[in-house]
């Protein structure tokens, strides 16, 4: 796979994972176009990259804002006329209890991590079948394949993508467009720092799972010739999140007996 001219589209671009794979597919030869919330962060990124206006693009976008969605998407489009690539990686986690949680909070979680994705995707597939290329890269999570406390909300958004793309990946074959789902493990970016709690405000503060994990760089770097390869699921965590995902499928009942007294902050 060579991305040389590709035109590739990021959202939750401004930071961590985001900004990582802006930076991979950059190196590559790829033309970028930059979402989230926060524009003077993407203005950062693209400086920092070279601040190329004929390959770099700025694309405001809040994933909240379901509304907005297809315009935007069609924004995204008109660009550089298609989408190559589109990376669903813009999202939001959780550190509260589901009993204490708003269902208000539940809903944002739902909205921006799975309803979000969900939107873009449909608007860009009918591009990428007509052009009979495409490659769609979900950043999901290892809490898309088991739970554990406090992220109820967080987990089901990322158990909805699995089911999800993997019925779009079955759609997909015979127009050759690929769907990828990353799944990591705890990863040193701000995630945990912008954390959902129970009434919706911030968690503001650093998670130890997260505080020692590896950076995004590092975790874009490892994974990048499965992501060439368009490999249809890429895992990638520590030793313990790794042997948590295999005891999931080999005996749940373990796993639960683990995860019952693990600290998941």
């Amino acid at each position: 796979m060579t991305y040389k001219n590709k035109i590739v589209w990021i959202t939750g671009a401004s930071s961590g994972i985001g900004e990582s794979f802006a930076k991979a597919y950059y190196r590559e030869g790829a033309k970028l176009i930059l979402s989230s919330r926060r524009t003077e962060e993407l203005e950062r990124v693209k400086k920092d990259l070279g601040a190329d206006d004929e390959r770099i693009k700025i694309l405001k976008l809040d994933l909240a804002l379901a509304h907005e969605l297809p315009a935007k998407a069609n924004e995204a489009i008109s660009l550089f006329g298609t989408i190559d690539v589109l990376i669903n990686n813009g999202g939001i986690s959780q550190r509260s209890l589901f009993a204490e949680t708003e269902m208000e909070t539940i809903r944002k979680l739902m909205e921006v991590n799975f309803f979000g994705s969900a939107a873009l995707t449909r608007e860009v597939l009918p591009v990428m079948m007509e052009q009979r290329s495409g490659h769609v890269i979900v950043t999901s999570s290892l809490a898309g394949k088991f739970g554990t406390k406090f992220r109820s909300g967080y987990a089901a958004s990322k158990h909805a993508l699995q089911g999800l793309f993997d019925c779009i990946r079955q759609e997909m074959y015979e127009y050759n467009v690929a769907v990828t789902m990353v799944c990591p493990g705890p990863i040193k970016t701000n995630i945990t720092m912008n954390s959902l709690t129970a009434d919706g405000s911030n968690f503001g503060k650093m998670g130890a799972l997260h505080d020692h994990a590896m950076d995004a760089d590092e975790m874009v770097d490892r994974i990048w010739g499965k992501i060439k390869s368009q490999k249809e699921e890429i895992y990638i965590a520590g030793k313990k999140e790794m042997l948590a995902l295999y005891l999931k499928r080999l005996s749940p009942a373990l796993l639960n007996k683990i995860l019952k007294n693990s600290k998941v902050t």
